[in-house]
């Protein structure tokens, strides 16, 4: 499934690319597919920092959302399954 896709379902109005809704859904897309790609290549190094760093960015992200928008916040991170 590409980007736009996935994330028509989490915008905002129909030109909404940049809301943080949408920036954490295409962020978690693409720690998916660097995790997988962690996974049969162990020791690629800088590939982990950049997951580091968006994980890092995702969880900015995150709270920033929960602060302003905690309805929204919720909502998200139930769909996206991203706490237990």
């Amino acid at each position: 499934m590409t980007t736009t896709d996935t994330t028509v379902a989490f915008r905002l109005h129909e030109k909404d690319t940049g809301s943080a809704d949408v920036q954490i859904v295409s962020l978690t897309q693409r720690i998916t597919t660097l995790t997988e790609h962690l996974k049969s290549h162990v020791k690629d190094h800088s590939s982990r920092r950049g997951l580091l760093a968006l994980v890092a960015q995702r969880r900015s992200l995150l709270d920033y959302l929960k602060k302003k928008a905690n309805d929204r916040y919720q909502s998200l991170i139930q769909q996206l399954q991203l706490r237990k």
